[in-house]
């Protein structure tokens, strides 16, 4: 999220953690502070979760029930700000939630508190049909079915004017937005056949955007014993969900011919996770070159909303680059910035005078507090 070069540096010198809620019965038209029990606000935000972000509060002065606090209508903000010597504190969003669960205790109302996609997860009343069209108009569209008023912002690198085929929606329009299939198997959401996903922002606003990669700006540079900002990295590493060979098909499931499949595979020689010259067309090249330390890890993925080669080749190399970086990450205890997301790339010195660049995939924090968490992976290790 944006924020000023001289308030990201001057993080670990602030001298507050401000922070306070905000809750609404009426979808957002109108918001009400109130206060949080202290320590009590915990935030996660995860890129693989049901949810982007989740969270559980303490409000104060705020009654349970119709009028107050309830899990069928009420909408909650909570806000983290950072105060620094002779300013105004600095306010960042800490998501838009969902109360999912509420229960009285001895200081106020506690709540438990999911994200925005959490409200797009309910079935169709009856199976029905969606498109064809624009991504830009289908996708507003069914988002506003669920959650009147809530914009739809897209980012660059995904082509909101991309024409989707009419498909049978039959599930939720969640399944329908972002990576659904249908009985056969075949992907029918909108995000992925975009080569993007789908996600509620800290704001609260439905975003579509890119599959993060390590070619993206680096946002925060994480530096060891820099004013507290890097206090505990821990790597680790591990091959789940590793494919350096992806296959993208369109299924021409409507009577329209099939597209693919593209392909797309790591072809780096220098990379741990290599898949030789060409392991398509040519799968014996490592035996005959002698790469013998070459593994190939295929996956396929087939839509009914892709109705290109260009956009299946697209789709595989976002698929490819979300897989490729699963099996190297980093936890590390961090400088409280209420200004990253889930997706941002940050370079972290991971010894001292080494640095490596890193995509989070999670943080969490608890609105008050000085410090982070967070979880990031990155490219494998070259050899």
């Amino acid at each position: 999220m944006p924020i000023a070069p001289e308030v990201l540096a001057a993080l670990p010198q602030a001298i507050g953690r401000p922070y306070y809620a905000e809750w609404s019965n009426d979808g957002g038209a109108t918001w009400t502070r109130c206060h949080l029990v202290a320590g009590s606000a915990q935030v996660t935000a995860d890129r693989t979760a049901e949810t982007r972000y989740s969270a559980q509060a303490e409000v104060l002065g705020v009654p349970e029930g119709r009028q107050g606090v309830n899990s069928i209508t009420t909408s909650v903000r909570l806000w983290q700000g950072v105060q620094l010597p002779r300013r105004d504190p600095v306010w960042f969003p800490a998501g838009r939630y969902s109360v999912t669960r509420t229960s009285e205790t001895l200081r106020g109302v506690s709540v438990e508190l999911d994200g925005l996609e959490d409200d797009l997860r309910d079935p169709f009343p009856v199976p029905r049909t969606v498109g064809p069209g624009p991504a830009r108009t289908l996708v507003p569209a069914l988002v506003s079915e669920s959650l009147p008023g809530v914009p739809v912002a897209w980012r660059a690198g995904v082509d909101p004017d991309t024409q989707v085929p009419q498909v049978v929606a039959a599930d939720t329009r969640w399944a329908v937005l972002s990576a659904g299939s249908d009985s056969t198997g075949t992907s029918t959401g909108i995000a992925a056949a975009l080569a993007g996903e789908i996600w509620a922002d800290a704001r609260g606003v439905i975003t579509v955007g890119p599959v993060p990669t390590l070619q993206d700006p680096v946002v925060w540079e994480i530096a060891r014993g820099v004013g507290g900002a890097l206090v505990q990295p821990q790597p680790e590493t591990t091959r789940d969900g590793l494919a350096n060979v992806w296959a993208v098909s369109g299924d021409g499931g409507d009577g329209s011919a099939a597209v693919g499949p593209a392909f797309a595979w790591d072809d780096d020689p220098n990379s741990i996770t290599y898949a030789g010259p060409d392991p398509v067309n040519d799968p014996g090249a490592p035996q005959r070159l002698g790469l013998y330390g070459v593994r190939v890890r295929t996956q396929r993925y087939s839509s009914s909303l892709i109705t290109s080669f260009g956009q299946a080749a697209q789709v595989a190399r976002a698929k490819l680059a979300d897989s490729l970086g699963v099996q190297a990450s980093l936890s590390l205890t961090a400088v409280c910035n209420p200004a990253l997301e889930c997706g941002d790339v940050v370079a972290v010195e991971v010894k001292a005078g080494v640095w490596e660049r890193h995509i989070i995939d999670s943080l969490s924090f608890t609105l008050g507090a000085a410090s982070m968490s967070c979880k990031t992976r990155t490219t494998s290790r070259r050899l």
